[in-house]
């Protein structure tokens, strides 16, 4: 009868650790429909290799929002995006948004640099000056393109 009793409590005890891992996991990644504190803006972009729902949303290096959305549009044929931004943030109207990345082998994210305009985006408004991702891999193909083209003309020195 004791041994029941303690495998119970094991039991509760695991099972109250993985709720509130999902509760934590909720909270740290703002899924679960819980939007308060945030207000939506869009943007199109000719690119989001590298991006997908959930990517962050930085401004200085500093998380202030999450991609919320990602459809091509079939009139445009550039990507849309939905993002949610931290209320309180007041962006200029002027303000470019691009997709970065943190370093060689890191991930992407989108950065939001503040423009100079004494009037800001409204919640749901669109911000116009995009850029989107630059592929690493074109970037090589180029590099070695040019350094190839380049080292017949050089000569040997006579």
């Amino acid at each position: 009868m004791a041994e029941n009793a303690t495998e119970v409590a094991v039991g509760g005890l695991v099972l109250a650790a993985a709720v509130g891992f999902l509760v934590y996991a909720s909270n740290a990644t703002d899924v679960g429909g819980g939007r308060d504190g945030y207000y939506e803006l869009t943007a199109s972009f000719r690119s989001v290799q590298g991006i997908s729902v959930g990517t962050d949303v930085r401004m200085a290096g500093v998380k202030v929002g999450t991609i919320t959305d990602l459809d091509l549009n079939p009139t445009t044929f550039r990507a849309d995006a939905r993002l949610t931004v931290q209320d309180g943030l007041e962006l200029p109207d002027d303000s470019s948004i691009l997709i970065s990345s943190e370093g060689l082998l890191g991930g992407n994210y989108v950065e939001i640099v503040p423009g100079g305009s004494p009037f800001n985006l409204e919640p749901g408004a669109e911000i116009e000056d995009t850029q989107g991702s630059v592929s690493l891999v074109s970037l090589l193909m180029k590099f070695v393109a040019s350094s190839t083209g380049s080292g017949a003309a050089d000569g040997d020195g006579q």
